[in-house]
């Protein structure tokens, strides 16, 4: 994964960023991007998809990516904008946010998927970048954590959904919870309509 972000480097570009983000898919919440960029020689032992460790895993990893960075960023995205211009445009506004709130200027950004954001930093799509990238790797354990954080914290204030387990996916408990207590103000409405059949079971504001 190393090998393949400094492929990049050359005389125009010293610093590669990595951004992915977490959260596209939940029924709650917030969806979170982050940017990372390390030093050529840095590599840390386990970096990988967010999606393929588990959650101590990624806490410990959080922890030394953000002290082995040179830079990095989050920037978090709510649910009420997520249904106002959709989950994409969220997801490509919280990437170009939060790789351009770095305090170093990367000379290219590889993002991971099949899109990028309009932004004066040069751009570059990489599918399954998480997968390729340890820039980009990094990132997405950056977003996750931050994103399940956030969501522990909501649990608090609204513990029937159970999101301190499910993190506000589309769990059997947090759909079951859904038909019996309905939405909270923290819910995507939109994904919602997409997901129940009868559109009028719940109050939709």
């Amino acid at each position: 994964m190393k090998v393949f972000d400094n492929s990049f480097l050359c005389s125009d570009v010293k610093y590669l960023a990595g951004i992915d983000e977490a959260g596209r898919g939940p029924l709650a919440g917030p969806v979170v991007a982050a940017s990372v960029i390390f030093s050529p020689d840095v590599c840390i032992e386990g970096v990988n998809d967010s999606k393929l460790l588990d959650e101590q895993t990624r806490e410990e990893l959080y922890n030394i990516i953000i002290d082995k960075a040179l830079c990095w960023s989050a920037h978090v995205i709510e649910h009420v904008e997520i249904d106002r211009i959709n989950i994409l445009q969220a997801s490509l506004r919280a990437m170009k946010r939060s790789c351009e709130d770095l305090s170093i200027v990367p000379d290219l950004a590889i993002v991971d998927g099949n899109k990028i954001f309009y932004s004066k930093i040069r751009c570059l799509p990489i599918i399954d970048g998480d997968a390729k990238s340890f820039a980009i790797a990094a990132a997405s354990i950056i977003a996750k954590v931050t994103r399940d954080r956030l969501m522990v914290e909501h649990a608090k204030q609204y513990p029937v959904y159970m999101w301190e387990k499910n993190k506000g996916y589309a769990t059997r408990e947090h759909i079951d919870a859904l038909k019996l207590y309905g939405p909270c103000e923290l819910h995507r409405k939109t994904f919602l309509r997409n997901i129940f059949e009868v559109q009028d079971e719940f109050q939709f504001d």
